[in-house]
């Protein structure tokens, strides 16, 4: 049984309908709810990891440094009695799992794996085709286009190579298979263009 009414879902749709979000609205969220169902077999309780995508960038201002917190705590206001306390603990830690894009240390094997999942799709964009990966950077460059060119190359090198130091960046096999060599080839690449 569905998680979000149809209440939660329309004041979650005018948040990431914001004029500002030009990569984190509402494309974005039904991106990653097509995977969910492409791959609904994968996941063990596949109702919490839909209310975390919903909720995960509910919050999202460049200029903050608590989107992921913030948008968790909205996901908590908003479920608290509409799930139990595990499951809406799992949520709320899936949702802020995304600001370091590390998998949450739970109890249960199955909701790690769930996060893991997670968590890959939401990355899943860095190994999209080039063309979408490009413009996917145009967009974000845009959420932050209150940075200074300078400032921009610096700190999107910073976070490109910080994924790209990572022995693996996708978690699962699954995602790894389809998306590890086009988000390696698609960062550096970008990397690229920025450090010339």
């Amino acid at each position: 049984m569905p998680i979000l009414d149809a209440t939660t879902k329309a004041e979650l749709t005018t948040l990431y309908e914001a004029a500002d979000r030009h990569y984190h609205g509402l494309r974005h969220i039904e991106a990653l709810l097509k995977l969910l169902d492409e791959h609904r077999q994968a996941f063990a309780d596949p109702e919490a990891v839909e209310a975390a995508i919903w909720f995960h960038d509910a919050i999202y201002d460049s200029r903050r440094k608590d989107n992921e917190p913030a948008s968790a705590a909205l996901a908590a206001d908003r479920l608290r009695g509409h799930v139990d306390d595990t499951r809406l603990a799992r949520i709320v830690a899936m949702i802020e799992a995304t600001a370091a894009h590390q998998v949450p240390e739970f109890g249960d094997g199955a909701a790690q794996e769930d996060a893991a999942l997670f968590l890959d799709m939401d990355l899943s964009i860095l190994g999209a085709r080039p063309e979408a990966f490009d413009a996917y950077e145009a967009a974000v460059r845009r959420e932050y286009g209150w940075v200074s060119e300078a400032d921009w190359r610096a700190g999107r090198g910073v976070v490109l190579r910080n994924f790209l130091a990572r022995p693996r960046i996708f978690h699962t096999d699954i995602f790894a298979r389809l998306f590890e060599a086009r988000a390696r080839a698609n960062m550096q690449r970008s990397l690229a263009v920025l450090e010339a």
